[in-house]
């Protein structure tokens, strides 16, 4: 797909040994790009050893640069005579933090903020494409009750998500808007969102962690063999959200935001389509917990609170991708993003294989 693509300036693409980015890094070196990546230390052997392996025998080259995302002009060096800068670092997680702000919003708003206002200072600099989410187009299921067949678009905002009330979602909608508030402040380069849904297939390291991939492997590991919440999410494949980055980047006429699911599923429908594949020597759950049940007693069995129930469980929600798809971007099917990510979840210990 990069074949033709131009190889004459670095590309830059933070947070390079993270979940998304590190299958972007894959793609453009094989298509030939020098990518300047960064991370928080480039001499953690064991985060970036996969980024060095990636690079073995590929017409492209790599360069790691340490970058920290509080830390104002820690991305000058990296994205020196760059002329796109994919921003994907961003944290991901959904509990186990004690200060939401602290955790989640500031790295994430901040984050931003310093590499777009690093993309002001260098001249070379034409296009970002930011990692955002469809966390910033809804915050819970119920938020598209009111939608036409109760489907989302990039139109749409979340409006809400707050500090307090789903956090994450939160970082994620103020962390694109402050990307729009500075791109709408300048006019030499311009800003491609890419809003996935809930992203799983193979990772390319082992540290990958984030909580899609701990939802899947509940699924198969017994946490969740009693049943499962009606929820219902949008999915899409790793390699999918890389390539609409490349995509993004490279079509001169993308502009705005590109809403990236494969389709929807629910976590008992994900059950099936494991069970289907890897039989019944794994406890994937076989029935929906009644709504009532999950109210009475999900918020002692974990993060999960009473008004994310009420806002989400039983409430459908899909996601229209048509605007993706003129990128020329093509879809895994969801049944086998879910199989291949599950085998590697079994491959590398993460779920103890039976049977």
């Amino acid at each position: 797909m990069t074949d033709t693509l131009p190889r004459s300036a670095p590309i830059l693409v933070t947070g390079a040994s993270g979940y998304i980015a590190s299958w972007l890094v894959r793609y453009l070196l094989e298509a030939g790009h020098t990518v300047h990546a960064t991370v928080r230390d480039p001499n953690r052997s064991d985060s970036v050893k996969h980024l060095h392996r990636l690079a073995e025998g590929q017409p492209g080259s790599l360069r790691l640069f340490a970058a920290d995302l509080l830390k104002a002009g820690s991305f000058d060096e990296a994205m020196q005579g760059c002329e796109i800068v994919m921003h994907t670092a961003s944290p991901f997680v959904l509990d186990g933090f004690t200060d939401a702000h602290e955790a989640l919003v500031r790295p994430a708003v901040e984050g931003t903020r310093n590499v777009l206002t690093a993309a002001n200072r260098t001249a070379s600099v034409r296009r970002v494409v930011l990692t955002s989410s469809v966390a910033a187009l809804y915050g819970d299921n119920i938020d598209a009750r009111d939608r036409p067949d109760h489907s989302l678009d990039e139109t749409c905002w979340n409006t809400s998500s707050s500090v307090d009330h789903n956090p994450y979602q939160y970082s994620k909608v103020a962390a694109e808007r402050e990307a729009w508030k500075l791109h709408d402040a300048q006019d030499r380069w311009d800003l491609v969102t890419i809003n996935p849904g809930m992203v799983y297939g193979p990772a390319l390291t082992t540290l990958s962690q984030s909580a899609s991939i701990d939802t899947l492997i509940s699924l198969g590991d017994g946490r969740l063999r009693t049943g499962v919440p009606d929820l219902m999410f949008g999915i899409v494949d790793v390699r999918d959200v890389a390539r609409a980055h490349i995509l993004a980047a490279f079509t001169p006429e993308a502009r705005g935001r590109y809403l990236t699911v494969a389709g929807e599923t629910t976590l008992l429908d994900a059950a099936r389509i494991l069970r289907q594949r890897f039989g019944n020597a794994y406890p994937f759950p076989r029935m929906t917990v009644p709504k009532a049940v999950v109210w009475a007693v999900g918020p002692l069995m974990g993060p999960v609170t009473r008004p994310f129930i009420r806002d989400n469980v039983g409430h459908p929600i899909r996601f229209d991708n048509r605007r993706s798809l003129t990128l020329g971007l093509q879809y895994h099917d969801i049944r086998q993003t879910l199989e291949e990510h599950f085998q590697q979840a079994l491959d590398d210990g993460l779920v103890k294989k039976r049977g």
